[in-house]
């Protein structure tokens, strides 16, 4: 079939097989041109493998460190007639080019959240890898069963205490225009917690410790956005921010657990970048197309790959670790800079529909939006015939 992108809202409903792989491909070359990252990781599990941060995670701990990589994610086949999910199409990528490189990589997919999956993670850790030396935590879901009580939670994003009205960018429209959002009510909170903060990092490392697949001194890391003021009502002072101040208190615990092994657990707080989660957040779209326009007017811009490699090589294995005042490893100290982000206030209080263009760069953000679902990717023919239904090999 011919593969044109379909958008709905802030997500997109199909995926570009052969864009998908020359993305990841980009992301490898990437990391491939920066070097082997010293004293880095051997045996890695990356829970939530397959887009984002995650998926860069993967390509950074088997290109730039030469690791042995377990994937684990959710993800949608392909048919002949219905395209799979982007992140099932990263994930054959990333298989077929790690063994082309001579790396051990294999995959589980399912729902990881479950005990199940964290059961047959195990195994297949004891029967091939032995011990694991660096665990990756980078889940994004709207919901989550609880594998206790069978309970499905779902989150939101909204604020707490009182509703805001906000200037947004209506990505549908390609209109600047206002929108409320209303504020969580108490189980609102609780749920979003539930789905988002640290206790299924917690239960993963309880259930990898307790069958004894974690080397000592191994590292584990979830990530996180903080932001600033710009962000904060909507992120930080929000239910998505009482989810990330419970992966503080995951990351506190796990340290206490795992002290016999000498384990080290942090959260990596990392930049604003268009992710498929992103998206769905009021603000965002607007203020990641701002601090595009500044940073890379800057050219202090970095990407998702990017900004793993530098949190691989400058922090979880540097040899001088960057903390923010939160105790965060902080990969994204540039973003956060007092001058970016009063050129990014300046930006989102004088832009209107008129001048997106102009004063953002929207254009770039829409591109990077595309491209996470394998469009606009250079080389590729998109009116070529090409085939949906694409296999992962060594899928356990």
């Amino acid at each position: 079939m011919v593969i044109k992108p379909k958008i709905r809202g802030f997500i997109c409903t199909n995926a570009h097989p052969v864009g998908c792989a020359a993305h990841v491909q980009e992301q490898i070359e990437y990391v491939k041109q920066q070097g082997q990252i010293e004293n880095g990781p051997k045996n890695v599990l990356v829970i939530g493998a397959s887009t984002g941060y995650g998926l860069a995670s993967r390509i950074t701990a088997a290109f730039g460190a030469g690791a042995k990589t377990l994937g684990i994610f959710f993800e949608k086949e392909g048919s002949e007639k219905k395209t799979a999910s982007a992140g099932w199409y990263n994930t054959a990528a990333f298989q077929q080019a790690a063994e082309e490189a001579g790396l051990w990589s294999k995959n589980i997919n399912g729902d990881a959240f479950s005990d199940e999956l964290k059961q047959k993670t195990i195994e297949t850790i004891k029967a091939e890898l032995g011990k694991i030396d660096l665990v990756i935590y980078s889940l994004a879901s709207p919901r989550r069963k609880d594998p206790k009580s069978d309970e499905v939670y779902s989150s939101t994003l909204k604020p707490i205490g009182s509703a805001i009205t906000t200037k947004n960018l209506n990505t549908s429209k390609r209109v600047i225009d206002e929108m409320t959002v209303e504020a969580a009510n108490e189980d609102e909170i609780a749920n979003t917690v539930k789905v988002m903060g640290g206790e299924d990092w917690e239960l993963w490392i309880d259930a990898l410790k307790q069958a004894d697949v974690l080397a000592d001194g191994f590292k584990t890391t979830a990530y996180t956005y903080i932001g600033k003021e710009l962000t904060w009502p909507i992120y930080g002072h929000a239910t998505i921010g009482k989810a990330k101040e419970d992966l503080d208190r995951a990351t506190q615990t796990i340290r206490e657990t795992t002290a016999d092994i000498k384990g080290e657990a942090y959260v990596s707080s990392l930049n604003a970048v268009v992710t498929q989660a992103s998206s769905a957040i009021p603000i965002m779209p607007l203020y990641i197309s701002a601090l595009f326009k500044v940073m890379k007017g800057d050219g202090t811009y970095e990407g998702t790959i990017e900004q793993i490699h530098g949190l691989f090589t400058e922090n979880l294995y540097g040899q001088s670790p960057r903390f923010d005042d939160g105790g965060h490893l902080f990969q994204n100290y540039k973003e956060l800079e007092d001058g970016v982000q009063a050129r990014v206030q300046t930006i989102w209080d004088t832009v209107d529909t008129d001048t997106i263009d102009e004063l953002t760069d929207y254009v770039g953000y829409h591109n990077e939006f595309l491209k996470l679902f394998g469009f606009g990717v250079d080389g590729v023919d998109y009116e070529a015939d090409v085939n949906a239904a694409v296999e992962i090999n060594h899928l356990v």
